[in-house]
C-alpha cells in the first residue's frame, strides 16, 4: 500500500496474478442474450470481462439491457428496459476485498456491486474514499 492509503494499481495487478486471478476484456462483442423460461434479456454493445479465478471463468457484463418475451423478434418495438442484472462476484471476491481493504462484509459487497464485481476496482474505490 502506498502512503495515504492508496493502492498501487501495478502492485494490485501483481498480487491478483499471484493469487491466480486474471482478467481479460473481450473485444468486438456486439450482443449478449440471456434466455430465461419466459423472457430474453438482451444486452447490446456490452463490455464483457472474463475473470479467471482458480480455473473458474466468470463473465462480467455491463451495458444497457432490454427485455422481451422469449421467442420475440430481436428488434421488437414493444421492448421494455430492465435494470442491469446484479453484479457477478464470488465469495472469494468478497473475502479478498475485506482482507485487502480492511472493511466489513457489507462494505466489500457494496463496493463489488458498484464496480460490477471487479475486486481490484472495489479495493481501489474503498481506499480512495478513505481520503488517500
Amino acid at each position: 500500500m502506498m502512503p495515504g492509503g492508496r493502492v498501487n494499481e501495478r502492485n494490485m495487478r501483481l498480487a491478483m496474478r499471484r493469487m491466480g486471478v486474471t482478467t481479460e476484456e473481450m473485444k468486438d462483442v456486439e450482443e449478449v442474450v440471456i434466455r430465461r423460461a419466459n423472457e430474453e434479456i438482451i444486452i447490446e454493445n456490452p463490455e464483457v470481462t472474463v475473470v479467471t479465478m482458480q480455473g473458474v471463468k466468470t463473465f462480467q457484463i455491463a451495458g444497457e439491457t432490454k427485455s422481451q418475451p422469449k421467442g420475440s423478434p430481436a428488434k421488437a418495438g414493444a421492448e421494455k428496459a430492465t435494470p442491469p442484472p446484479p453484479a457477478a462476484y464470488t465469495e472469494e471476491d468478497v473475502e479478498l476485498v475485506m482482507s485487502q481493504a480492511g472493511v466489513d462484509r457489507d462494505t466489500a459487497v457494496k463496493a463489488l456491486v458498484e464496480t460490477h464485481g471487479a475486486p481490484a476496482e472495489a479495493i481501489m474505490k474503498i481506499m480512495s474514499q478513505r481520503g488517500g
